[in-house]
């Protein structure tokens, strides 16, 4: 059955009280014409007349209803707190219902307003601790280059885990706020990759992991700045849950600018793969690290699709994990 056949069954299902009556009343002037003795074919011009002019009663009304269930449709799709497109009340409790929706628009706005203004509270909270942060990591750092030892090399290495963490609630708060920027360039992929690799060079000399990297010779349109830490956190993963083996970073063959991050590492579950870029979901494998966000795929995931970019990952349990980026720049989300 279509919109307009079930609008018209929802009007007669809502006056079936009206039509009832309507129709007792026919009956009660066939009665009482039977009764009298009146001529038949006056009380059957009586009774077309009343069916005629109730017909006609009834099409106008349903027409002025279908309309105005229309216009609420299209209010409803584009509601945006503004009730100014809704149809002028004929009854009184249809002017009640608008008045109590005033009421809701203006508490709604309220909310939104007080809401909007914690959020950015807190936003200059988070962002100001940020940067504060960074001034006792850097003075830590130079005093753990004093001396070479291995307990300073693994407090450096702790001191890196710090970093990488701060640099990801930055990153988030950029990313939640609706003023991001972004600079889109044709951009050497080899430097970007190369850049996030040298910042994670002393964790692969650490867990003695093989780096296997061939020049990509791959030009992307993207944001340098967006897509290298999408690279960080990728490889920050595949550090992390590769004890021994390798890493690899190549284009894959049979695909248009696809880059592909293989590791040898423990790999993921089968079922906490469709879930490992939801927000603040870690898994089996971060249940057992105990240290995973959840938020490292998840804030990636969203930066790709805001740069056009795809994101895929296969991965099988104790083999490894494949994780392959598409670097076509098919549509760009703007906000």
């Amino acid at each position: 059955m279509n919109e307009k056949g079930t609008i018209f069954f929802s009007y007669i299902k809502y006056h079936r009280k009206s039509l009832a009556l309507f129709s007792c009343f026919i009956l009660l002037n066939w009665i009482i014409g039977y009764l009298y003795h009146t001529p038949t074919e006056m009380t059957l011009y009586w009774t077309v007349l009343c069916l005629i002019l109730g017909i006609l009663c009834m099409t106008v009304d349903f027409l002025r209803k279908r309309r105005n269930h229309f216009i609420l449709e299209n209010v409803k799709k584009n509601i945006h707190l503004n009730l100014e497109h809704l149809p002028r009340p004929e009854t009184i409790a249809e002017k009640d219902y608008q008045n109590f929706l005033d009421i809701l628009r203006e508490d709604l706005s309220d909310f939104h307003t007080a809401a909007g203004k914690n959020r950015q509270e807190m936003t200059d909270y988070y962002t100001l601790w940020v940067h504060q942060i960074k001034t006792p990591i850097a003075a830590m750092r130079l005093i753990l280059q004093e001396e070479d030892n291995e307990t300073n090399r693994e407090l450096s290495i702790q001191l890196f885990s710090v970093e990488q963490y701060v640099e990801l609630v930055l990153q988030y708060i950029r990313l939640e706020s609706i003023s991001t920027d972004y600079d889109f360039k044709m951009q050497e992929l080899d430097e970007i990759v190369r850049q996030a690799l040298r910042k994670y060079a002393p964790l692969f000399i650490r867990k003695r992991l093989i780096l296997r990297y061939e020049p990509l010779n791959c030009r992307v349109l993207t944001d340098e700045k967006w897509i290298c830490f999408v690279l960080e956190q990728i490889l920050s993963n595949a550090l992390k849950y590769t004890e021994n083996g390798s890493i690899s970073i190549y284009m894959k063959a049979d695909s248009d600018k696809t880059l592909v991050i293989e590791d040898t590492g423990i790999g993921i579950a089968a079922e906490d793969l469709p879930r490992i870029c939801e927000k603040n979901f870690t898994g089996y494998n971060g249940r057992r690290d105990k240290k995973a966000s959840g938020l490292g795929l998840y804030l990636s995931r969203k930066i790709l699709k805001k740069l056009g970019h795809g994101l895929k990952i296969e991965s099988e349990p104790g083999v490894g994990t494949r994780v392959m980026i598409s670097l076509n720049t098919a549509h760009i989300n703007y906000e």
